[in-house]
């Protein structure tokens, strides 16, 4: 049983990836991470809280620390009296890591912004991968991320004026790209400690077939195609597409999650609804 406003690793991983997770605040020192970022967290000092916690009012939080002892309690705390619905990570990163909890790789990161967050830049018009791959990067790795639309000319140009980070475009030493058969969702899945997660792993195989015109690797794999390139049409701005395709990939997430095994028809809906 969880401690008072505390909530524990298994419970909170069904929330990490979905549109209903908290904001998470890591407020681990500096020698304490240790090259492992906790997935989707933000990064915050913790002795600062009176200045930055009065931002986040009337928000759900939860507090990470290294044990769940050592700061979170003191800055959940704090967060309540701003009026934040505050809770804290129960054993901390400590117990997250003692379930083999993913982590996600601080060198795979690129560098932050001043206010900081990660800034990425790629084409403009997306259809599957730079869909996806915004949708990972913000449910899982960067909720403040940024992303850049705009032409194949401009990105060097674009990447080089404002720091941001190309990502599914083709160039010599680039790291988030196609590898091979797989596409650039793989390729962040694998490189930010993901692979383990199984619904997600199922998720990259019917984005590498609609990306890569494999449909036949996955069943979902047409549809989420057909529902790609209906909502390329359907929105001129590349950012109100993103938006919408965000909802796309939640619900394919909480599929590969959740029903990946349920079957519906005329007169019986089966499997049980899970939170």
């Amino acid at each position: 049983m969880s401690a008072l406003n505390a909530i524990s690793p298994a419970k909170l991983l069904r929330l990490v990836g979905t549109p209903k997770c908290p904001v998470l605040i890591d407020v681990r020192m500096p020698e304490e991470v240790e090259g492992r970022l906790f997935p989707a967290a933000i990064l915050r000092d913790g002795i600062s809280v009176s200045s930055w916690g009065p931002a986040y009012a009337e928000r759900e939080v939860v507090v990470i620390c290294r044990n769940g002892q050592a700061a979170s309690p003191g800055v959940a705390a704090w967060l309540r009296h701003h009026g934040v619905d505050a809770q804290i990570l129960e054993g901390g990163v400590l117990a997250w890591q003692a379930e083999k909890l993913p982590m996600i790789a601080v060198d795979a990161l690129p560098p932050r912004d001043g206010e900081g967050r990660t800034i990425w830049v790629t084409r403009a018009r997306p259809k599957v991968d730079r869909i996806a791959c915004p949708w990972l990067i913000r449910r899982f790795v960067d909720p403040e991320a940024v992303f850049l639309f705009t032409a194949p000319s401009e990105i060097q140009a674009v990447s080089l004026g404002f720091s941001a980070t190309p990502f599914d475009v083709e160039g010599d030493g680039l790291r988030w790209t196609h590898r091979g058969e797989l596409c650039t969702f793989d390729t962040m899945v694998e490189d930010f400690g993901l692979r383990d997660l199984d619904p997600l792993a199922r998720l990259a195989i019917i984005v590498r077939g609609a990306d890569t015109d494999r449909v036949k690797i996955a069943p979902e794999a047409a549809g989420l195609l057909a529902v790609s390139l209906g909502l390329s049409r359907m929105f001129d701005d590349d950012h109100a597409q993103l938006e919408a395709g965000m909802l796309v990939y939640d619900a394919l997430y909480r599929w590969s999650r959740d029903a990946f095994e349920e079957t519906h028809d005329w007169a019986s809906h089966k499997g049980r609804r899970k939170l």
